[in-house]
């Protein structure tokens, strides 16, 4: 079976990213004991990655290098906030370097790296980690299966075999 909307997709994959020098720099991997298993076509994973693994079968390898627009976008300049430090008054403070949980008033959560403390501010980078970066995957696949009804309504996989629990 070839990898299609609603299948369910099991692969590998080791990520790089280049540095300024442009050797490729190791970012993470899933290996066969723990595979990326992914609901194809339905928003979870970025589009252009998606696009490099149409058609590929069980037992295919892939390599492909995705630019910074097609990852996780270009660095936006903007995407920089100084937090009051009463915001962490009942936790540790933060140290430049760190990765810390944040909420906005919607109620989405997502991340952001500490860049600077100060006296009265917390000084935080708000774009995606792997922004600005270009993205080098290479892997196999494992198993390509049609996803079950169950699976396209609550519109995740639920395991390689289908019957796995959240």
């Amino acid at each position: 079976m070839s990898i299609k909307p609603n299948t369910v997709v099991s692969l590998t994959y080791e990520l790089h990213t280049t540095n300024e020098e442009g050797q490729q720099v190791f970012v993470e991997k899933a290996d066969e004991q723990n595979a990326l298993v992914f609901l194809f076509g339905v928003g979870m994973m970025l589009p252009k990655f998606e696009e490099h693994l149409v058609g590929l079968n069980v037992g295919d390898e892939y390599g492909f290098e995705l630019s910074a627009a097609d990852g996780y976008g270009e660095i936006d300049p903007g995407a920089y906030a100084d937090l009051p430090k009463e915001m962490f008054k009942d936790v540790d403070l933060p140290n430049v370097g760190d990765v810390i949980p944040l909420q906005d008033n919607q109620g989405n959560h997502f991340r952001a790296g500490v860049t600077g403390v100060h006296e009265d501010t917390i000084s935080v980078d708000l774009n995606h980690p792997m922004a600005g970066k270009n993205l080098i995957f290479a892997g196999k696949i494992l198993s390509v299966r049609e996803a079950t009804e169950e699976e396209l309504s609550h519109g995740h996989a639920h395991g390689a075999d289908g019957h796995s629990g959240h």
